[in-house]
């Protein structure tokens, strides 16, 4: 499984509006500057995350981003599904692996493609972004403007 540039500069994404103080609009075109990431891709982006609930906007000429949910609350599982669509290696394994029977799946499903899904979704389910963001802060990352 391979994360397209649109996964990863989602993640990047929330981490930068994450990291700016929180009682100010973060200007997708100062993000862009930040992280090197293309206007035009970050603006491409954007709809599935504010249609989401994850990020408001504020129009106007002060306006920007803001978080719309506690960061513990939002995963990086979250922003990949997304983003990437389902997480799962090959299709016989879908999103909903606890309904799938032993009968629908060969050995290898059942012994690889399972596990490798479990395993993806093990991680990416359980870091929030309120993790990255303490993770950055420690390594004494600094995004602020």
């Amino acid at each position: 499984m391979k994360i397209s540039t649109k996964g990863r500069y989602a993640l990047q994404l929330m981490l930068d509006i994450a990291l700016q103080p929180s009682n100010r609009p973060v200007a997708l075109k100062d993000v862009s500057k930040r992280q090197n990431i293309s206007f035009k891709y970050l603006e491409q982006i954007m709809p599935a995350l504010t249609g989401a609930g994850l990020i408001r906007s504020v129009r106007g000429p002060k306006g920007g981003y803001y978080i719309n949910k506690s960061l513990d609350a939002i995963t990086v599982g979250d922003i990949l599904r997304l983003t990437e669509g389902s997480l799962a290696p090959v299709d016989q394994v879908d999103t909903d692996i606890h309904n799938t029977t032993s009968d629908d799946l060969d050995t290898i499903d059942i012994m690889v493609w399972q596990k490798l899904y479990k395993a993806i979704c093990g991680v990416v389910d359980h870091v929030t972004i309120q993790d990255l963001v303490d993770q950055e802060r420690s390594n004494g990352g600094e995004y602020y403007i």
